[in-house]
């Protein structure tokens, strides 16, 4: 079985790891590539609390077994150790950059564990705005154009752990899809063009970048930049999470009642931190068009 142990670190040939204060050359380089890290976000012990965050709000019992994933929508909504993220202001001043805003509203939130043995995550982009078809709550919200992920791998990114891997210069409009690759009729994924309609899992691909990060750095890309994970080969939980923000002048009517989680989080949040729940969706993941 393949373990993408020997998966080195490209060279690009340009520079995408930045340090926190070298974010409008970070800027540059997610419009050029479609992708940025960023360096030594958090500190060692603000890490070590969000791992216990991501586990308490995403697998709380420990039922997660060998060779299973598990995602949080709406993490944030877990609780203190989730929101605490938005008491921190280095990360909070980064979204303010990435926005080019102040005012600020969360967006969406999530918290994965992909446990040892986990399968890898197939090429897709987050962005729906390919299609005017509402099928789902992914489609209501995913389709700003601001930055979409925006994410801390807490236990590192690396190939034989499950890390994340993007395609540079996949951000741009209409972008075709790898050499020898076709896109899925939707665009969200591609495929061999010499074999059936269904998103790739591969890692043979033209452009491919894996990213090699520490739990503390952020990784950033595009709304349309297309992003995969390897398979997790270390006996080692690998452990994620994410919160971003949009404009608070982009209004969303969202054709669900905000959920119960939602609500207790409305009303839970400190007051000084409810600034930024003015135009919050949260997210119904059962909610079909």
């Amino acid at each position: 079985m393949e373990d993408y142990s020997h998966v080195m670190k490209p060279d690009t040939g340009y520079q995408y790891e930045f340090k926190a204060g070298d974010l409008d050359a970070m800027s540059e380089c997610l419009e050029a590539h479609g992708f940025a890290v960023i360096k030594d976000v958090l500190p060692p012990e603000r890490v070590e609390a969000l791992k216990q965050a991501v586990w308490d709000g995403t697998d709380p019992d420990g039922a997660l077994a060998t060779g299973e994933s598990s995602t949080r929508h709406a993490w944030i909504e877990s609780g203190p150790g989730a929101w605490s993220l938005l008491e921190f202001e280095p990360f909070m001043d980064i979204h303010r950059h990435l926005i080019g805003m102040e005012e600020l509203t969360l967006h969406r939130s999530a918290a994965i564990i992909r446990m040892p043995g986990s399968q890898p995550v197939s090429w897709h982009t987050d962005w729906c705005g390919y299609s005017t078809e509402i099928r789902n709550s992914g489609d209501v919200l995913n389709r700003g154009l601001w930055p979409s992920g925006k994410w801390f791998y807490l236990t590192g990114s690396r190939p034989i752990h499950g890390g994340l891997c993007v395609i540079e210069d996949s951000h741009v409009k209409d972008w075709d899809g790898p050499e020898g690759f076709r896109m899925t009729a939707d665009r969200r994924s591609f495929y061999p063009e010499d074999e059936d309609e269904r998103p790739y899992a591969g890692f043979d691909i033209p452009g491919l970048v894996p990213l090699f990060t520490d739990g503390g750095d952020m990784i950033v890309f595009a709304h349309r930049t297309y992003h995969g994970a390897f398979p997790n080969r270390l006996q080692e939980p690998r452990l994620s999470c994410g919160v971003g923000f949009r404009d608070r002048r982009h209004r969303i009517d969202v054709p669900w009642v905000i959920p119960q989680s939602g609500r207790w989080f409305l009303e839970n949040l400190p007051d000084h931190l409810k600034v930024y729940t003015d135009g919050y969706t949260s997210i119904d993941m059962d909610w079909r068009g």
